[in-house]
């Protein structure tokens, strides 16, 4: 595996539509504008996607180590089997796309803003969405336990995946109908009066 840092980026790397198999070290993509680029199998080690604008990004299978992204905006884009250790999602907005598979093992994603986004089985164990947004995501066979999603709004989030058990849920924003999904996952019998 190659390595390349922000001089390489710089120096054409960033101008290829295509990535495969390589790993960025310290790469500074700070306040910069990424469309249709895709990464397959890359490592992202120390890169700091800070303020940066991304539209229909692909990062395929890819590690992330220590990054941060900081305000940066995602739009569209895909993160499918990607794992994230040890990042920062500060104010960072996530807007459509598919994060499948994805690994956020205990990812503080508090203050990020999830909208309408694939997350199919993806391993969310310990994340911390205190007062966050998680609205409208496709949450179906996700990994969940130890998850604290007190305070945040969870409206329009599939919560089949959900354990009121084993994550905390105090007070959550939902849906009337997601109040009957989560009791039926305590087992609750819902009739009419």
């Amino acid at each position: 595996m190659k390595t390349l840092t922000t001089r390489d980026w710089d120096a054409g790397a960033g101008k290829l539509r295509r990535h495969e198999e390589v790993q960025f070290s310290g790469l500074d993509l700070c306040e910069t504008d990424l469309e249709g680029v895709e990464f397959s199998g890359c490592v992202f080690r120390d890169a700091r996607f800070n303020c940066s604008r991304q539209v229909d990004v692909a990062y395929l299978n890819c590690r992330f180590v220590n990054c941060n992204l900081f305000d940066a905006t995602l739009t569209d884009c895909k993160a499918v089997g990607s794992g994230f250790e040890g990042c920062s999602f500060d104010l960072t907005t996530v807007d459509g796309g598919d994060w499948s598979f994805v690994t956020l093992t205990r990812a503080d994603l508090g203050s990020a803003t999830f909208t309408g986004v694939r997350m199919r089985e993806a391993d969310l164990t310990g994340v911390r969405c205190r007062n966050g947004t998680m609205r409208g995501l496709d949450l179906s066979a996700a990994q969940l336990t130890g998850a604290d999603f007190t305070g945040c709004d969870l409206r329009g989030t599939d919560l089949h995946a959900f354990d009121p058990r084993s994550i905390e849920l105090r007070d959550a924003v939902i849906t009337a109908d997601q109040a009957v999904v989560l009791a039926m996952s305590l087992g609750l019998q819902i009739r009419d009066a």
